[in-house]
C-alpha cells in the first residue's frame, strides 16, 4: 500500500543487510507495556502468530524500516512480517523484463531472519492496471500472445520463489484479482494477452512448482462492513473456481482495512454485518481454505478529533472484528499493515476533515502504546487454541 521503492534509493538509505540486522535499536523490549510479554508471544499460547508489515519507501517518503525505532519495535513485537513493496513486480522488474532488482527485500529478510521472525511473499501478483510495472503496457506479446503472457508469468515466480527457497513459507500468490466496484477481474496488458482468470490459475500452478513447501494464498480486501457483499459474493466464486478447476490454493487472505468502508458515503464509523461476515467466513472454510489476517488496520477518519475518544473507538471495533474472524480455528497469522501511526500508508490517503493525522496502529506517533494493542492482545488472550 505505501509509496514504491528503487534500488538507488534503497542503497543510498540502508547500506549493507548486515548493518541493518545488527543496528542498534532504539527502542527495547523494556518498552513494551508492563508485565506484559510481546503480541506475538500472547498469539502464540493458541497457536497463533502476530505481525506487521515493513517497508523501505523511498528518500522523499522513507517507510518504517529506516527508522531504527521502528525495526526494534518490529523486533519485540513480531514473530512474522511481510514486506510492503519490495516483491511487487512494479519494485523488482520495473526497469523492463530483462531487469531484476531484489536489493530492497533482500535487506528486509535479512532484518527478519536475523529477529527470528517468518517472512510472506507479497505478492508475486497484483494484475491492478494503476500498480502494474508500465512496460507491461507496451510489451510486444508477438503471435502467440497468450503463450507469451503465461512464459512471462511463469518465469517471473519461478525467478522470485527460486530465489529465496524456504526461506519464505507464504506467499500472496495473487492480490486484489476482482475490482469491488464491478465485481470484475481487473485487466492489464498481461492479463488480456491470456485471459485474466487463465492468468491467475498460472500464477498459482507456478508458485506450487516452484514452491511446494509454501502456503499459496489468495489475498484481497473483504469487508464486513456494508458495501461488501459484492465483493465477497465474487471471492466466493473465484474460491469455488479454483476448486474446481484444482488451482492450488491453500488459503485466503484478508486484508482487514477496517473502519473506512464507505469513504464516498460519509458512512458513520463503526457500522458492520457480523451475520454475512460470519456466513462468509463458513462458506470459504467449508471449501476447505484455511485463513489469514495480512494487513490489519483500523482507519480512525470519521471519529471525533479527541484523541482519547478515537483510540478507544479504534480498539473497541478492532477488538469486535478480531473476536469474531478469531473464533475460526484455521487462521493461524495476525499481521498488521503497519506497526505505528508514524509511517501508517493511512497517513497519505483521504486525509481527515481536521487535517489531524491518523491513529490506525496500536502505537502512536512516539512509538507509544495505545489502548488497540491492548485490544489485540485481549483478543488474542480470548481465542480458541489452534
Amino acid at each position: 500500500m505505501s509509496a514504491l521503492i528503487c534500488r538507488r534509493d534503497a542503497l543510498a538509505m540502508m547500506g549493507s543487510a548486515a548493518a541493518v540486522a545488527s543496528a542498534a535499536p532504539a527502542w527495547s523490549k523494556a518498552m513494551l507495556p508492563p508485565g506484559g510479554p510481546s503480541l506475538d508471544a500472547i498469539a502464540r499460547r493458541k497457536g497463533l502468530r502476530f505481525g506487521s508489515s515493513m517497508g523501505l519507501g523511498t528518500q522523499e517518503k522513507p517507510r518504517g524500516f529506516t527508522d531504527p525505532r521502528y525495526r526494534a519495535l518490529m523486533a519485540a513485537e513480531c514473530g512474522i512480517t511481510t514486506p510492503e513493496n519490495e516483491l511487487k513486480w512494479s519494485v523488482i522488474r520495473q526497469g523492463g523484463p530483462a531487469t531484476w532488482d531484489f536489493e530492497g527485500a533482500d535487506r528486509l529478510l535479512a532484518f527478519a531472519e536475523a529477529n527470528a521472525m517468518a517472512f510472506r511473499g507479497h505478492t508475486l501478483l497484483w494484475n491492478h492496471p494503476d500498480y502494474a510495472p508500465r512496460w507491461w503496457e507496451s510489451y510486444e506479446f508477438g503471435g502467440r500472445p497468450a503463450a507469451e503472457a503465461e512464459r512471462l508469468m511463469r518465469e517471473h515466480v519461478t525467478r522470485v520463489c527460486g530465489r529465496y527457497g524456504g526461506r519464505i513459507e507464504s506467499y500472496d500468490v495473487v492480490n486484489e484479482a476482482i475490482d469491488h466496484k464491478t465485481g470484475a477481474l481487473r485487466q492489464t496488458a498481461l492479463s488480456r494477452a491470456i485471459g485474466p482468470e487463465r492468468l491467475i490459475d498460472v500464477a498459482f500452478e507456478a508458485a506450487r512448482a516452484a514452491a511446494p513447501h509454501a502456503e499459496l494464498v489468495y489475498n484481497d480486501y473483504m469487508l464486513w462492513e456494508p458495501g461488501g457483499a459484492l465483493h465477497r459474493s465474487r471471492v466466493l466464486q473465484l474460491l469455488e473456481g479454483f476448486r474446481k478447476r484444482n488451482v492450488p490454493v491453500d488459503a485466503l487472505g484478508i486484508q482487514a482495512h477496517i473502519g473506512d468502508h464507505d469513504p464516498d458515503k460519509g458512512s458513520a464509523f463503526g457500522l458492520h454485518d457480523e451475520r454475512a461476515w460470519r456466513a462468509f467466513l463458513d462458506r470459504v472454510t467449508g471449501m476447505g481454505y484455511r485463513l489469514l489476517i495480512t494487513e490489519l488496520d483500523v482507519s480512525d477518519k470519521r471519529l471525533p478529533a479527541d484523541i482519547a475518544v478515537r483510540d478507544a473507538a479504534v480498539a473497541e471495533y478492532c477488538r469486535a472484528f478480531l473476536d469474531v474472524t478469531l473464533s475460526y480455528k484455521q487462521l493461524r497469522d495476525v499481521i498488521l499493515w503497519g506497526i505505528a501511526d508514524r509511517y501508517s500508508w493511512h497517513q497519505g490517503l483521504t486525509p481527515r476533515k481536521d487535517g489531524l493525522r491518523k491513529r490506525p496502529t496500536p502505537y502512536d506517533e512516539d512509538f507509544r502504546p495505545k489502548p488497540l494493542r491492548d485490544a489485540i492482545a485481549r483478543a488474542f488472550a480470548h481465542a480458541p487454541e489452534r
